[in-house]
């Protein structure tokens, strides 16, 4: 969704020299995307926006797994009244 509406624009300095292909992460029309995982974390997401001299983070921590269960029971009764194929929850979520 942040593709649709971002400007193109490369991130990382320009001579950036990377020895080990995809170890910074993969990237995605220029924006870089990091995937890290560590025992005990169940789910985190973060995203950070950044200008000169400042940055916006937003991050979400799960540490077990019953923060999904209000998702997984939603998805689990829409399933059984929809025809169509539904991808992401944010389409069911009232």
């Amino acid at each position: 969704m942040i593709s649709e509406v971002r400007k193109a624009k490369v991130q990382g300095h320009p001579e950036e020299k990377e020895a080990i292909e995809g170890a910074r992460g993969a990237d995605y029309d220029g924006m870089h995307i990091h995937s890290v995982r560590l025992p005990g974390l169940i789910a985190h997401q973060q995203v950070m926006f950044g200008a000169d001299g400042q940055t916006l983070t937003i991050r979400h921590d799960s540490y077990n797994r019953n923060s999904f269960m209000s998702g997984v029971k939603l998805a689990v009764d829409t399933v059984m009244k929809v025809d169509s194929f539904v991808y992401g929850l944010e389409k069911i979520i009232d």
